[in-house]
This record gives C-alpha cells, structure tokens and sequence, in this order.
C-alpha cells in the first residue's frame, strides 16, 4: 500500500484540538462544580450555544412568599451564558417566561456590546417556573425583587465584576421596580421601553394617542377602525368562522371582541412601528380589511386562560395598564363602554374582584425622585408605553433617558440614530471601567 503523507497543516490541526478540548472540558466542569456548591441550583444542563463559549440552563429554588418562606417554594428557570469570571454580567430581568433564550443564536444586546456573561431569569407565574398549585396571592412585585436578588446572590462570588440589570418592556419594568427594592443589587440599570403605570387603566396613553406621528396618519387609522366598525355586519361571520376555528373562547359575547380588536388596533399599530401605508384604503375588500385587522390586533389577545394570565394578574393588581378612547366610535359599538375591560376580559370569574394597589407606582416614583442610580432608560418616540415612561426624569446626574425618534417598543441601542447610540455606549463603558 503506497504511504500518504499527511498535510503540515493538518498535524497542526489535530494537535491544537487535541491542546483546547481538555480546556473547554475543564472549564465546563468548573462552571458547574462552582455552581452546584449552592444547594438552592438544581438541574444544571449544558445547552447549545453559538454566541456564547458555555451556556447552561438550571433552576433555583425560590419561596413562594420571601417574608414567609415556610408558605412553600418553587422552581425558577435561569438561563446563563457563560464569557468568564472576569467579565462583567448582564442580569436579564425577563418579565415573562424564558423559553426564546434557550435558543442556540440568543445573545441579549448588553451582554454582546459588552462580551459579558447573561443571567437570564424567567419570571415567576411564567412557563416552567410557575408553582404547583398556582396561587395568586404570591405574584407580587415584591416577590419577584426577593427572587432576583437571590439569584445575584447565588452568582456574586462567581461574578465578583460589575453587573448591570437589564429587560424590555414588562422586563424593564421588573428591572425598574428590582432597583427600587435593591438598589445595591447592580452597578447599573438599563430598562428597555418600560412603563410606570399608576392605574389599572393609567390614562396617560388615549392622549398619547391622539399626538402619535402625524395628523395624517392619524386619521388614516381613525378612518380604517371607523370603516372595519362600519362593515361589522358583513366581516363578523368570517370573523366568527377563524375563532371558532382557532378553538378561541371569549369571557364576552363575540361581537363586543370585534369591538375590542378594533380599539386595541390604534395602540397595536403604534406599539409595534407598523408602516402606515399597510393600511388599506377604505375601499379595499372586505377580507382585505379583516385580513389587516387581524394581523395588527386579532382576537387572541382577548381569550380566556390566555398564555399571559400572569401578567394580566399582575396588571390588575399592581402594575397597571391602559384604558380605550371609544368616543370616535361609540354609533359603531356593542358596548356602551370599555372601562374596566381588563377585570371583565382578562380575568377568570376568582379574581374580579381584585382591587389595583398604587402602592408599587408610589413607592417607585418616590425611589426615583429622591435617588440617582445609574440608569439608562430607553423608548421610542411613538411606543404608546412611553406615556407611562419616566420621561419627566429632569437633571439627574445618572439617571438618563433616550427617546428614539420616531422609535416603537423595539427601541434599543442599536437601533438609535449614532448619536444617541454613542452617548449611551460613552456613559456605560464609563461606568463598567470604574
């Protein structure tokens, strides 16, 4: 048999993964035998990764009730992309549950600026980290900050670098409140497009409406909710057809669904930074202009038992939300009126009776005030939560608050214009190098 000589370069090849996969394997089961040392992390599970070197996936044990912790426990689902024990740490407040993270290509935008490693904690009363029985009286803002602050204790003597807190939405909301209860938790706070709601239905936000973009635009969304109300009789069958079909069930009658779904498409379509001209003219067809609704607003943000029952809970109770502006309307609709939607639609028949508590907003807006954490604050111009936002936050040293022109609830650092980008990169790499 003729002899093969072996290329140069593949020796080289061999004998360099020969030199790293004991590393990588050393690594991997340093991480882990550091963090099993805390009795309260179970079920630790390597996960696939391409934006992270290691990246893992565990539970903690949290109680159902910090101040009384003989009430009961439960697991917390966290998910952690591992960079080193060097780098600074980014602590993902998620709001809801954590099941997009898991994804081999998920890398939250901080902890990529930044190469550093992501904490990322799903919500409790979200997915698998929802307890067994399901009470509600332990879904408290309060809870979920004991629940946070456990788990930088569990990571801190892993992570001894700076740490910064970070979510969007109702996550930068739960990054907001984690600050108010410990501000000490983290160097820094960065709450993507997060309300301060002050009621169950706020108010702030009908007027934001009717300033949103342009007059033009406004009314070229004004005339299609107009025409879609004016067609009811003829788009209800469809409309019925596609829920019966879809299996949906309502705590209302359907027609006064349809009317909801065409109040909620004002704040929808501002909400998310649809192009304007999507919208039909009013002449267009009838399954054109359902068809449209149905993409910017359908009915399945209106089930009963709906997938975010936690975080309609949560509205009620403590984080408030918003109300519709029906007087546009009201020769059109089946319902006389839309306050209280969110009790009437939203929660099953044992928490109607729920009362809104404004302790929470009080007590924030009071930290906030009297206090100047390093905070950045981030909406979008046209996000109808940025009527709920802290912009009113005036000549703070570090407390600061970006507005993104034009921006929608996907307002992120990387999609400001360079000037604002730069400025908010300029004041965290300053704060992480102090």
């Amino acid at each position: 048999m003729k002899h093969i000589r072996m290329p140069l370069f593949v020796w080289f090849s061999i004998v360099l993964l020969i030199a790293v996969a004991p590393i990588s394997l050393s690594a991997q089961e340093s991480f882990i035998q550091k963090i099993e040392k805390n009795n309260s992390v179970s079920g630790i599970k390597s996960l696939d990764t391409s934006r992270f070197p290691e990246k893992y996936v565990m539970y903690l044990t949290q109680p159902l009730d910090h101040r009384h912790p003989e009430k009961g426990s439960f697991r917390q689902r966290v998910i952690v992309g591992h960079v080193g024990y060097d780098r600074p740490t980014v602590i993902v407040t998620e709001g809801y549950g954590a099941a997009y993270a898991l994804r081999p290509t998920y890398r939250e935008e901080l902890s990529d600026l930044f190469d550093a490693n992501m904490i990322f904690v799903e919500h409790r009363y979200f997915l698998e980290s929802t307890p067994e029985p399901c009470d509600w009286q332990y879904l408290t803002a309060a809870n979920s900050a004991e629940d946070l602050h456990a788990v930088r204790e569990t990571f801190k003597a892993l992570y001894p670098g700076k740490w910064i807190s970070t979510g969007i939405s109702k996550g930068g909301q739960t990054s907001l409140l984690y600050r108010a209860f410990f501000p000490d938790d983290v160097d820094v706070s960065v709450p993507y497009v997060a309300p301060l709601c002050y009621a169950r239905e706020d108010g702030r936000h009908e007027p934001f409406l009717r300033r949103a973009g342009t007059e033009a635009d406004r009314k070229k969304i004004e005339d299609f909710q107009l025409e879609v109300l004016k067609r009811k009789a003829r788009l209800l069958p469809r409309f019925e057809k596609i829920c019966a079909e879809k299996n949906y069930t309502f705590r209302a009658p359907l027609e006064e669904i349809y009317d909801f779904c065409v109040l909620e498409y004002s704040f929808s379509i501002w909400q998310w930074g649809t192009d304007i001209h999507s919208i039909p003219e009013i002449s267009a067809s009838d399954d054109i202009l359902l068809d449209h609704l149905l993409a910017i607003s359908g009915p399945s943000y209106f089930i009963a038992d709906s997938p975010t029952l936690s975080f309609f809970v949560q509205a009620a109770r403590e984080l408030g939300y918003y109300g519709y502006d029906i007087s546009p309307f009201k020769p059109y609709l089946s319902i006389k009126t839309s306050k209280d939607y969110l009790r009437r639609l939203m929660l099953p028949e044992d928490l109607k009776n729920m009362k809104f508590d404004k302790t929470l907003s009080k007590q924030i807006v009071r930290f906030l005030k009297k206090n100047d954490p390093k905070m950045i604050f981030i909406y979008g111009q046209n996000d109808p939560w940025t009527a709920a936002g802290v912009t009113w936050l005036k000549d703070k040293k570090n407390i600061h608050v970006f507005v993104e022109p034009g921006g929608s609830h996907l307002a992120r650092i990387g999609t400001m214009p360079e000037n604002q980008k730069q400025k908010v990169m300029s004041l965290l790499k300053g704060w992480l190098e102090e």
